[in-house]
C-alpha cells in the first residue's frame, strides 16, 4: 500500500512562509557557457530556457533599478584554490583560469553598475564577501536564479538565509541535468530554506515601489 505524498507528509510541519522585504538584488549563480555549450561535459539541455528566463529578470531588474549580481567561478590552473571541491568534482576543471566555458553567455552579460563575485564553492556567499557588500547596500531580499538547482543555486539560497537575507528562488530561472533533483531541491527549499516563485511572480515584485 502507497504511503503518504510528499505534500501530505510535510504538511502541518514544514509550511511557514516568509514576506519578502522591500530592498531587492537579483542573484544570478553561474549562468556561464559551461552549461550551454554542447559537448561540454555541463551541458544541460533545461540551460537555455533559464538563461532566457535570467534575461528577462535582470532587464527588469535594472529597469527598477535593483542591483544585480553575478557570480562565476574561476579556478587556478592546478586547481589548488578550489579544495576538496575540486578533488570531489574534477568536472570543475572547465572554469580553469581563462577557459571560455567560464564566461558568461552573450544573452545574458554584466553591464555597467552590475556586481560580478568570483567564486570557488558552491555558494556566493562562502569567502566573498557577498554578505557585507548587500548588507552595506540594505539588501534584504534576494531573487536567486542559476545553474544547478541542487548545487550553487540551492548552497546559495541557504546561505542567504543564513546570512538574514529573504530568499525567493525563481523556479523557470533555474536549470539542474536532471528533473529529479531539479523538483527535489525547489520541494526542499520552499519546505525549509526559501520561497520559490515563478518568474512572473519575480517580476511583478520587481515592478513594485521600493522604499
Amino acid at each position: 500500500m502507497a504511503g503518504p505524498s510528499a505534500a501530505d507528509n510535510y504538511a502541518g510541519v514544514f509550511e511557514g512562509r516568509l514576506q519578502p522585504g522591500t530592498r531587492p538584488a537579483l542573484l544570478i549563480v553561474d549562468v556561464v557557457m559551461a552549461y550551454l555549450t554542447q559537448g561540454s561535459a555541463l551541458f544541460m539541455e533545461t540551460a537555455a530556457a533559464a538563461r532566457d528566463s535570467n534575461a528577462r529578470l535582470a532587464a527588469a531588474a535594472r529597469a527598477a533599478g535593483v542591483p544585480v549580481v553575478f557570480t562565476g567561478v574561476t579556478y587556478k590552473p592546478d586547481g589548488s584554490d578550489g579544495g576538496v571541491f575540486y578533488k570531489k568534482a574534477p568536472v570543475l576543471e572547465a572554469f580553469v583560469e581563462g577557459s571560455p566555458l567560464g564566461a558568461f553567455p552573450p544573452e545574458l552579460t554584466p553591464q555597467t553598475g552590475d556586481r560580478v563575485v568570483t567564486k570557488q564553492y558552491p555558494s556566493a556567499f562562502f569567502g566573498t564577501g557577498l554578505a557585507e557588500a548587500l548588507n552595506g547596500e540594505g539588501i534584504d531580499t534576494l531573487l536567486i536564479t542559476g545553474y544547478s538547482t541542487s548545487g550553487c543555486v540551492r548552497a546559495s539560497a541557504l546561505d542567504a538565509m543564513q546570512y538574514g537575507f529573504v530568499p525567493l528562488v525563481v523556479r523557470e530561472a533555474c536549470a539542474d541535468r536532471h528533473a529529479g533533483p531539479h523538483e527535489a531541491n525547489l520541494f526542499d527549499l520552499q519546505a525549509k530554506y526559501a520561497e520559490v516563485i515563478s518568474e512572473a511572480e519575480a517580476l511583478a515584485y520587481l515592478a513594485r515601489p521600493t522604499a
